[in-house]
């Protein structure tokens, strides 16, 4: 679980022609910068709670967008090196039928050729199998515990502000 703690930012002055500074945190009158008020605050406080949400919500827009561009891309280049091989089993093979046919008859070679590619297409459809499971849900997890441990910290502060 990951720990924040907010602090206050040092109040930002601005001056008007001619007039003394006055400050985000609080008015400025003859005896200096008043506290803000409760409103002041509360307003403080859900300005950055939205602002919060929406940077979360840009984290995981972000987050899967690049998982997306490299799904698509993997995705991309399993289907072209797929249309190759294709062509370039099917050379081989032809190659390898009439290898074969030199010492067997042509349709046990045939069938020798065939029962092969059988077994590897096997192979290759479990070992693909485990790569999409491996690559794992297309879910913005770093986004979801950074929302979660965001709520926990706004709680704990709430929950601590009460005591």
């Amino acid at each position: 679980m990951t720990e924040q703690t907010f602090e206050t930012a040092p109040p930002v002055t601005t001056t008007v022609s001619g007039t003394a500074p006055a400050t985000l945190n609080g008015s400025t009158g003859p005896d200096g910068p008043k506290p803000s008020s409760t409103a002041d605050l509360v307003k403080l406080a859900s300005e950055q709670v939205s602002q919060l949400i929406r940077d979360e919500i840009a984290l995981a827009k972000l987050e899967m967008t690049t998982k997306a561009k490299k799904m698509g891309l993997g995705a991309g280049l399993f289907g072209g090196a797929g249309v190759v091989v294709f062509y370039g089993v099917g050379a081989v093979l032809a190659g390898l039928a009439l290898l074969l046919a030199l010492v067997l008859p042509a349709w046990a070679s045939a069938l020798i050729v065939g029962g092969g590619l059988f077994l590897i297409a096997a192979i290759a459809s479990l070992v693909g199998r485990g790569e999409f499971k491996r690559a794992g849900t297309p879910v913005p997890e770093q986004a979801i515990g950074s929302v979660k441990a965001d709520v926990d910290t706004l709680s704990q502060a709430v929950k601590d502000g009460r005591q």
